[in-house]
């Protein structure tokens, strides 16, 4: 079977390049005489595989000196609780803002809470079914709360910020999960940064954690495992890391700067997300949910005038070859993640099929 244009959310496609060295490389990586898979995290042929990943994230991300890199288990999802974990010294005692824009900030908003913390809700776009991001001008922040926490792309309802909040020194933490290497971002706004990998980074198993050292150590008496200070200071290998989703990592990173970098990829994705979201605008037939200022480069919702075609645009869909576009079960209707793997082709197959298939059913 030929491959497909696989739009899914998460995981979600990989370069063709990287799958097919990685491929080549299953059986022996090297001249180790043994796969990835195999390999002793302690010995030095791994040992240079998890360093070049580290290496290739600081420099596609420009991240500062002042940051430590961790590579670690677990998904976003458990980030929601080490956040807390680790940057409150007293939780009884202290407050920290989140910017409520969709059901993964919802989550990790909910998680904060059972921390024993007082958590508020800086600014939300729920009333409006989270279509748009909150401006500056709607963020009530308190001046004395730990940290302030957003969700830079929301990948249930297609919104995507496009300007770092200011804080006035509180620390800034992003879930960047779905729009991590799709754009430049200046790491120095931020305190913290975690994305899992499944969207823009590889396959599912490894979460990038970006934490600026400061923040270390702010509180005593953690699970080791759940402390970001053991991790920084075993260099991520405390325990026995996700060692082959941190080779694909690599090979994902390698291919990024292979095709010119973080800088490039953002110009390859707004075309990308431009032709998807001019088929919509300049259709009757198709409507995206999303206010255009806020919409998302990576993921793109859009309904059908006439809801009962949903299932019939699926299946001729994946017989065209188009995969995985119906949207989440909360929102319904059908979405198109658009990552930075997904090739222009892949879009330009499906504003061609959205469009024959308004032709025929419109």
């Amino acid at each position: 079977m030929a491959r497909v244009f696989n739009f899914s959310a998460g995981p979600a496609v990989l370069p063709v390049p990287v799958l097919q060295r990685a491929r080549d490389e299953m059986i022996e990586h090297g001249n180790s005489g043994m796969s990835v898979m195999e390999m002793s995290h302690r010995s030095k042929a791994y040992m240079a595989i998890i360093g070049n990943a580290m290496a290739l994230l600081r420099e596609l991300l420009e991240i500062p000196d002042d940051y430590e890199v961790l590579l670690l288990q677990g998904g976003a999802s458990l980030q929601f609780s080490m956040i807390p974990m680790n940057l409150l010294s007293d939780p009884g005692k202290q407050s920290v803002d989140y910017v409520l824009t969709g059901s993964w900030a919802e989550k990790a908003y909910g998680e904060a809470k059972k921390q024993g913390v007082e958590v508020r809700i800086a600014a939300t776009s729920k009333a409006v079914n989270y279509s748009r991001i909150p401006t500056q001008a709607e963020l009530t922040l308190n001046p004395d709360a730990a940290y302030v926490h957003i969700t830079s792309n929301n990948t249930i309802f297609g919104t995507e910020y496009y300007y770092t909040p200011e804080t006035n020194g509180i620390p800034l933490v992003a879930d960047i999960s779905s729009n991590v290497l799709s754009r430049p971002m200046e790491i120095s706004k931020y305190g913290l940064l975690y994305a899992g990998a499944q969207k823009n980074l590889g396959p599912s198993g490894v979460t990038v954690v970006i934490v600026r050292k400061d923040l270390l150590g702010r509180r005593s008496g953690l699970p080791q495992m759940l402390d970001y200070k053991v991790h920084a200071e075993n260099d991520s290998m405390f325990n026995t890391p996700p060692t082959y989703a941190i080779y694909i990592l690599g090979l994902v990173l390698q291919w990024t700067k292979e095709q010119g970098g973080v800088a490039a990829m953002e110009q390859r994705n707004i075309r990308k997300a431009a032709k998807l979201y001019a088929a919509i605008d300049n259709s009757s037939f198709y409507q995206c949910p999303t206010e255009p200022v806020s919409r998302s480069r990576m993921n793109v919702p859009f309904t059908l005038a006439d809801a009962a075609l949903d299932a019939t645009f699926l299946a001729e869909a994946k017989e065209a070859g188009l995969v995985t576009l119906a949207g989440h079960r909360s929102v319904g209707g059908m979405r198109a993640s658009i990552y930075n793997a997904m090739p222009e082709e892949g879009v330009e197959a499906l504003v061609q099929f959205m469009a024959e298939f308004e032709r025929v059913h419109g």
